[in-house]
């Protein structure tokens, strides 16, 4: 508990029971102890996760929230502490599921968080929910490789896409294999060896004039009908 002291990012302050008195006055603070699951904000992936976000909600309010392999719950609470918002959390393992609802309990957001098992993005919470303007995947580079399709698929136009878990000399292998799927990197962040990636899928645009495509149907002789495309 003494190695384990409370950690500053951006506007989010986390700390362990042992350290509630510290709790500072403004921000938010978030109180989640070391135990059986991975993420109290002491290594440099959930760090620069949370850095991330802080830089997001300076700029936005994210509505649609997913954190994938949560572990403790760590992101999808202070999302949802930030924004008022729900977040589903989900984890292939049932043991950091318990913890996650456990610290959202303890975080006065538990109403907020859905938390379940779930192995990748298949489960139909995360399928019926989507897509989402934030996604969280603090997990491992190949998964992160293994699961870019879906989670490309499953961000919104104009959403933001967090990745951690890599180490820097992965970052080139996951920018690639994120852009070939649509998404443009929007910044990294280093924390010691450890990198964090945004992305973001861009906006669709608009054709000259505001006009969207479509089909138009026109009548022709005796009631036929064409089609011409808009």
């Amino acid at each position: 508990l003494e190695g384990l002291a409370p950690v500053t990012a951006g506007r989010f302050f986390l700390h362990g029971s042992h350290d509630r008195e510290r709790r500072r006055a403004g921000g938010i603070s978030l109180e989640i102890d070391a135990g059986t699951a991975f993420g109290t904000g002491h290594h440099g992936t959930t760090e620069g996760c949370l850095l991330a976000l802080d830089r997001i909600l300076k700029r936005r309010t994210p509505k649609n929230i997913l954190d994938v392999g949560c572990g403790t719950g760590v992101l999808a609470i202070a999302a949802a502490k930030a924004t008022g918002r729900p977040a589903l959390a989900s984890d292939i393992d049932p043991e950091a599921v318990r913890v996650t609802l456990a610290n959202a309990a303890l975080n006065g957001v538990k109403p907020l968080i859905g938390s379940f098992v779930a192995a990748g993005l298949g489960h139909p919470r995360i399928a019926g929910a989507g897509p989402y303007d934030l996604i969280f995947a603090n997990i491992l580079a190949r998964p992160l490789v293994a699961l870019s399709t879906g989670l490309s698929r499953a961000l919104a136009p104009g959403g933001e896409l967090i990745l951690s878990g890599l180490t820097a000399e992965q970052m080139r292998w996951i920018e690639a294999t994120y852009e070939s799927r649509g998404l443009r990197l929007a910044e990294r962040i280093r924390r010691g060896n450890w990198a964090t990636l945004v992305f973001t899928r861009p906006q669709k645009k608009k054709r000259p004039g505001g006009r969207t495509p479509g089909r138009l149907l026109m009548a022709g002789p005796r009631g036929a009908g064409w089609e011409l495309d808009l």
